[in-house]
């Protein structure tokens, strides 16, 4: 027995069969027992570290001090990065919701493209509406929206849904100030700029190939009408045009944090690192500071001007923040997983037989990302555990900032792949988009799919120049 032991804690294959071991426990938690994922990540966590032999005061500290453990380390370490942008993030995206900003952008958009460009158009509403909205709510603004557009244009409903699934999916998985993006920073030490430019750089193909090329080909072929108990909200509607807000007004101020954490990123590039200019775009362009000024002027601007209190805005704040907690726990357990496997020495022999095998490091975050989705259905849990394992085999290997973003965008790719009933944005698009549970895998799951591979096609091309 104790051969045994010392055999899983000391050798390169007792190490990754320890980890195999624990991904299982986890998945059987999660899937099984229906643990919510943050205690099973906790649990899985302490398990693994107990059973690698890591000492007691290492993995909780000691009852004078553990502001040094690995529990307190990794979640404190994570949540000091990201608790403050996805707080932020979050209330940006329920004033411009609350606003009336995706109303507007709608009408820009078919404005613009017309009945016959009507689905590239909820597309774009979904790319653009999806960087400051959380996927979910994304779909409960947007979603009768498009039962608007579908029953106007007289076609199938999953041919309007489609692109517009893709664009808020793209933006969910690829681009801050999203949890999924915001923790890979985290994890891998990586600038939100060179995520927010990679995110795009991978994403928009993927986007156009799942929700514009799929979803058109899709949408002609699985014919689903719009219910007329879906129409409620444009029959009943008592929203005054005129005080929406100007379309110019929602782009700017989503534009505003990109704009700045970008500029940060640049100037990091092509200033000297003792310019004022640096020490002045450094400081505007860090993430919380980005956010915060962002939501500053939609506070005055979609809030104040046009007649909303201070308590009003203090509300809608309180309220936009409440389904935060679960989140930000879930992504500080993966943490800590994710610390306990570089602690007890997982991850450098994951790295060694990578090495051996050949296998790339982007390929190998692709295919745990990929199988931990897959697995137990949540993106989230599959980004900050994949996250996690990943960590250790970039730090110290001297990849550029370039290169672990390309590597985080293999990640999230992973993350969204293959869609299907143990996701809950699988039931939440088969029931607001009228399909059956065989259309939506027809359409949905395929789509999703095709993001996925399309994104890490081009996240892996791209590595092989920069990495």
């Amino acid at each position: 027995m104790g051969a045994t032991v010392d055999w899983l804690r000391t050798t390169t294959p007792g190490l990754l069969v320890l980890c195999g071991l624990a991904i299982a426990v986890l998945l059987l938690a999660i899937i099984k027992v229906k643990l919510e994922p943050f205690i099973a990540l906790l649990l899985t966590g302490l398990a693994l570290a107990l059973a690698a032999g890591l000492p007691v005061n290492k993995i909780v500290g000691t009852a004078i001090k553990s502001g040094d453990s690995l529990l307190e380390t990794g979640f404190g370490g994570i949540l000091g990065h990201i608790a403050v942008i996805i707080g932020l993030g979050t209330v940006l995206g329920a004033i411009l919701e609350r606003s009336g900003g995706a109303d507007v952008l709608t009408g820009k958009l078919l404005g613009l493209f017309g009945e016959r460009g009507a689905p590239i158009a909820m597309g774009l509403l979904g790319l653009i509406l999806g960087i400051p909205v959380f996927f979910d709510i994304g779909i409960f603004v947007l979603a009768p929206l498009i039962y608007v557009a579908a029953k106007r244009g007289g076609r199938s409903l999953v041919l309007y849904a489609m692109p517009m699934l893709a664009g808020l999916s793209m933006t969910h998985a690829f681009l801050p100030p999203h949890p999924g993006p915001v923790a890979l920073g985290g994890l891998l030490e990586v600038s939100l700029g060179w995520l927010i430019l990679m995110g795009f750089v991978c994403g928009v193909p993927g986007f156009i190939a799942a929700g514009l090329v799929w979803g058109s080909w899709i949408g002609r072929r699985i014919q689903v009408e719009v219910p007329e108990e879906f129409l409620v909200r444009e029959e009943n509607g008592t929203e005054d045009p005129k005080a929406a807000p100007h379309v110019a007004t929602i782009g700017a101020i989503i534009a505003v944090p990109l704009v700045l954490i970008l500029g940060a990123t640049f100037g990091t590039q092509l200033l000297d690192k003792n310019s004022r200019l640096l020490q002045v775009l450094t400081f505007l362009g860090t993430p919380a500071v980005a956010l915060l000024i962002a939501v500053l002027i939609a506070f005055y601007v979609l809030g104040v001007r046009r007649g909303a209190s201070v308590q009003q805005l203090g509300t809608l704040t309180a309220e936009s923040l409440r389904p935060v907690g679960m989140l930000l726990l879930v992504v500080g357990a993966g943490a800590f997983f994710g610390k306990v496997i570089a602690a007890t020495g997982i991850g450098a022999a994951l790295a060694n037989t990578m090495s051996a095998a050949g296998l790339p490091v982007i390929v190998l975050a692709y295919l745990i990302s990929c199988g931990l989705r897959i697995a137990q259905g949540s993106a989230t849990v599959a980004i900050v555990t994949t996250g996690g394992i990943v960590a250790p085999l970039v730090a110290g290997h001297g990849y550029s900032q370039a290169a672990i973003a390309l590597i985080a965008m293999a990640i999230a790719a992973g993350s969204i792949v293959l869609s299907h009933v143990n996701d809950g944005g699988f039931w939440i698009i088969q029931k607001y988009f009228n399909l059956t549970v065989k259309q939506t895998l027809q359409s949905w799951t395929v789509l999703e799919t095709v993001l996925s591979v399309v994104s890490f096609a081009v996240a892996a091309a791209l590595f092989a120049i920069v990495g």
